[in-house]
């Protein structure tokens, strides 16, 4: 896990601590790092935010499913929910709402160091999405053609957005709507620190490691500003076992509640064992 917020002056993100969204060109840093230990299977790499409230309930309403389905006439007449994010300068907003306003969007890129060589480690932008979203809850408009350009004619982009939504990736297959970094995002969290799915490192072979223990870099396209609301940033890479991944929040969930349930039946039990013997009948005098 490498925080790279930047808020310590030694930080190499520093520079980048007061970034607009509209930064251009945008801050660029490089934090270095050694994994103690190889990473055998697939590699998830994660993007972290902390103190951020996706889960309040205004925010969580600011959206337009409809559009987001790809309906044609929410796509120019998006849902109330959306405002303050519904319109700008008398253009429909495509997509809407504050979700969409305020999506993740620094570029991460991984380097292995090998004797002073810089090696990139090949990272997957498709994947990382819920099936039932990229291919049930999120398609871009029909119309003639497939110039997404052409189809989402009329609209204009998130004020905080650098490019439009039909612009997000060169692939038919992950632009516009249908952008997997996009979805994610859209899947609020629950709470305030949470992580998202950002890439994925494929195991190339079985005879070695997909990640080697040693040295790499971690090259940031500083965008995403956090500064000004006491977040944090960070980068997580993960991987799975036979027993699945690490997740120390159930397990930590199933202790609390099992020993406050033990702690009860004792208490119970001593009630019980203390007072549940007493005749309760009440004696009538003659």
């Amino acid at each position: 896990q490498i925080d790279y917020t930047g808020t310590e002056p030694s930080s190499p993100c520093n520079k980048c601590l007061n970034v607009s969204w509209d930064s251009t060109p945008p801050c660029t840093c490089t934090i270095n790092f050694t994994l103690e230990h190889a990473f055998e299977s697939n590699v998830f790499m994660y993007y972290g935010l902390s103190n951020f409230y996706q889960n309040h309930r205004r925010y969580v309403k600011s959206r337009d499913d409809s559009q987001l389905n790809g309906d044609n006439s929410s796509l120019l007449n998006p849902s109330k929910e959306c405002e303050p994010y519904r319109t700008n300068e008398d253009k429909p907003i495509a997509p809407c709402g504050a979700i969409a306003n305020s999506m993740f969007n620094d570029t991460l890129e991984l380097y292995r160091i090998d004797n002073d060589t810089r090696t990139p480690i090949t990272l997957i932008k498709k994947g990382i999405a819920w099936w039932t979203d990229k291919n049930v809850k999120f398609r871009n408009p029909t119309g003639d053609g497939n110039n997404l350009t052409a189809l989402f004619q009329g609209t204009t982009k998130p004020v905080n957005w650098p490019k439009p939504v039909y612009m997000l990736d060169s692939e038919p297959d992950n632009n516009g709507f249908i952008n997997e970094d996009f979805i994610v995002w859209m899947r609020t969290a629950a709470l305030p620190t949470f992580r998202k799915l950002y890439r994925l490192i494929e195991r190339k072979n079985n005879f070695q490691p997909t990640l080697q223990a040693g040295k790499y870099s971690l090259d940031i396209a500083y965008n995403y500003p956090v500064h000004s609301f006491d977040g944090r940033k960070r980068m997580i890479l993960s991987t799975i076992s036979w027993m699945g991944g690490k997740n120390p929040f159930l397990g930590i969930a199933y202790i609390t509640v099992g020993s406050i349930c033990f702690f009860l039946g004792v208490v119970l039990l001593f009630i019980h064992h203390k007072y549940g013997n007493r005749n309760t009948s009440a004696d009538i005098p003659n």
